[in-house]
């Protein structure tokens, strides 16, 4: 019969929260691997995420905007199970698998300037685990909570160890009155074990004492970006975002990169895993 596998990351099952020290890497790589040199490889461990600024240049920008615009204001989309709505308006707020969907953001998430030192810090090669586009219209769009998005994959979808990086491209501005996403810097080497039921009784939700001690520890930075700059951000970094408040939308796209040495397995949860969309089991490499 088939034994328990070992688990170093419990979480939701317990009567308290805990922390946990990280048992895996942050970078897998070395800097002969690929583009990020050792000090920007070491910053990367260090922080738990990197920036590339002006990595897309403007008429790429453009044209990826011009494609979410497409997407977010095309009717038919509203009924795809990818596409998340707001239910105040009807608009559509993010769009999963969005590579799946658009030719244009398939040619992103297989663009060299993200895989090559995705694998790079992986040490591996990759697929694509997860894809979205994010979409906060002016006046629109509420917050997003602090999150470990490691917590989630671990528990939801079975991804085993912390290998996995999320790298966000901004489509537009990014700064703190329009809810530019927070991390907390170095949190990524602390595993947050959720309990069952968190703040509002979300699943896998960081309790308030849990998120000040984290803070109080590390501060929080806000990642401000101009269109084209792009945020590597680990797998098990504290993040969130604020609503945004002003009268400019606010997008990006999100592609999380898994090493193929770290495919999905059976959900550490217990629940069935989610839909493809929202985690895929195709483990073919990107790009290749």
């Amino acid at each position: 019969m088939d034994l328990p596998t070992l688990d170093d990351y419990p979480t939701r099952k317990g009567t308290e929260a805990a922390l946990l020290y990280r048992r895996d890497p942050t970078v897998w790589g070395t800097a002969e691997d690929g583009p990020l040199t050792d000090e920007r490889l070491q910053e990367h461990d260090r922080r738990g995420y990197t920036r590339f600024a002006s990595l897309l240049g403007e008429d790429e920008v453009a044209g990826h905007l011009d494609e979410a615009d497409r997407l977010v204001g095309d009717p038919g989309l509203r009924d795809d199970e990818r596409a998340v709505v707001d239910p105040s308006d009807g608009g559509v707020r993010s769009v999963f698998e969005v590579h799946r969907v658009s030719e244009a953001f398939e040619a992103l998430v297989n663009d060299p300037r993200l895989l090559e030192p995705a694998r790079q810090i992986l040490g591996s090669e990759v697929y694509v685990h997860q894809s979205r586009l994010d979409h906060r219209p002016g006046f629109g769009g509420g917050p997003l909570y602090w999150r470990s998005d490691f917590e989630t994959w671990h528990a939801e979808d079975g991804m085993p160890r912390m290998r996995a990086v999320g790298f966000s491209v901004a489509l537009t501005d990014h700064h703190p009155h329009n809810g530019a996403p927070l991390v907390m810097p170095g949190s990524h080497r602390t595993y947050v074990s959720c309990l069952e039921e968190g703040d509002g009784g979300r699943a896998g939700t960081p309790d308030r004492a849990t998120l000040t001690i984290l803070a109080d520890r590390h501060g929080i930075d806000a990642l401000q970006a101009t269109p084209g700059d792009v945020t590597a951000l680990d797998a098990n970094c504290m993040y969130a975002a604020g609503a945004n408040i002003t009268p400019w939308a606010r997008s990006s796209v999100f592609v999380v990169y898994n090493s193929v040495e770290n495919a999905c397995e059976k959900p550490f949860g217990g629940e069935d895993p989610r839909p493809g969309f929202l985690a895929s089991r195709d483990f073919t490499p990107a790009g290749r």
